[in-house]
């Protein structure tokens, strides 16, 4: 089954059998159709398996895996695998650079990805060059000589955009492996693998699952050579998905297309009123013509997502008082649920120096717009009469 590019519109399935990603997530992952058997693949809370068959043990393969793995790989166009966890899927990729390996890599990224790249230049068995991954020339430049190219686009926390084709183009030309990051655009807004990329990493604990209930991360892989190599990496590594995760990730992922139009409904018309706020200095979401990338984001993504991020004035101070207002947003990192959250980043030290000390990141969910406006309404103006009178 092939599936069409992110944005494709062209009413109905083609001759060539391409379907659209809304109609992928639901159809694909299914078991074999028989009188009175279930639709869904079954969780199956076992670690030895009868012998006779492909896997033999739980940790080789299981069938609520299988079941996700085929939807993801169908989205992403390629072969997927399931990880228990977002920084499990993201350890085996970056396992797949040599030894000593020379790595381009973006200056503000997950500050986990970011942390581990950092700890191998330190140990001595890599050397790390951070770019701002939106300057173009910049990193195709730091790209000579090199032997990986790490790109996440949005970027997390600063919603940078990443020109990917020419990105993608230029370390195909040069040789070396690329890795894009797509926790944030997720499949339906972008196809890292069809723009040239090799591996494509998800924490699939985010907006794939969908519901802040589950730990669980993917990689998508374009060829059968870094397949394997990821394949024995979760092997040998025991980074094993368990069968509640893959099931509740699946589940999750089949409304994706449903909360992914609502959320960044929510998360445009919230940027709008954000940047029209007077206590809020700078609002970042690329669907605002503000944004730096705002026409690449047009040219390269399906849609402006559901992150945002804004600066409050006040400073760090402000930022933090106004997640302690809010009552009906979430004040809690992750992102990607149903429940809108929001968070201060600069409070991880990890993050200090890369982000404003006030900048805080919002995860738009799916409640209704006006009442998310009417939080933030209030937990400004409370934030305000507070600090005024301090």
């Amino acid at each position: 089954m092939t599936i069409r590019s992110p944005g494709e519109d062209l009413g109905g399935e083609t001759e060539d059998g391409a379907l659209r990603p809304e109609t992928v997530v639901i159809n694909l992952g299914r078991p074999a159709a028989v009188a009175d058997g279930p639709l869904n693949v079954p969780i199956t809370p076992a670690s030895a398996l009868q012998a006779g068959g492909v896997a033999g043990y739980a940790r080789d393969g299981h069938a609520p895996w299988a079941a996700l793995e085929e939807v993801l790989g169908a989205l992403e166009g390629g072969r997927a695998l399931t990880f228990s966890s977002g920084m499990a899927a993201a350890t085996a990729a970056i396992g797949l650079f040599p030894a000593g390996a020379v790595i381009v890599a973006p200056t503000v990224a997950y500050m986990d990805v970011r942390r581990s790249l950092v700890r191998l230049q330190e140990a001595g068995r890599a050397e790390v060059r951070f770019v701002d991954i939106t300057d173009t020339d910049a990193v195709i430049a730091a790209c000579d000589g090199a032997d990986a190219l790490w790109l996440e686009s949005p970027t997390n926390p600063l919603l940078g955009i990443a020109d990917l084709p020419p990105l993608c183009a230029a370390a195909r030309e040069r040789g070396i492996l690329c890795v894009v990051d797509n926790t944030f655009a997720t499949p339906l807004l972008q196809r890292p693998l069809q723009l040239g990329a090799d591996v494509v990493v998800h924490s699939a604990t985010k907006a794939m699952g969908g519901h802040s209930d589950l730990l669980l991360g993917a990689v998508v892989a374009a060829d059968e050579t870094h397949f394997d190599a990821l394949r024995e990496a979760r092997e040998l590594g025991g980074a094993t998905p368990g069968a509640l995760e893959s099931y509740l990730c699946l589940r999750g992922l089949r409304t994706l297309p449903l909360r992914l139009e609502r959320a960044q409904h929510n998360a445009g018309v919230l940027a709008e009123r954000l940047s029209d706020h007077a206590d809020v200095s700078e609002v970042r979401y690329p669907g605002l013509t503000s944004h730096p990338q705002h026409q690449r984001s047009r040219d390269t993504l399906a849609g402006a997502g559901f992150m945002l991020t804004f600066r409050v004035r006040g400073g760090a101070r402000r930022a933090d008082a106004l997640v302690d207002a809010v009552t009906l947003l979430t004040h809690a990192t992750s992102l990607g649920g149903v429940e809108t959250t929001l968070e201060r980043r600069a409070r991880y030290p990890a993050e200090r120096g890369i982000v404003p000390d006030d900048l805080l990141r919002v995860s738009v969910g799916c409640e209704h717009v006006e009442d998310l406006w009417a939080d933030l309404q209030q937990a400004l103006a409370s934030t305000a009469d507070n600090l005024a009178t301090r």
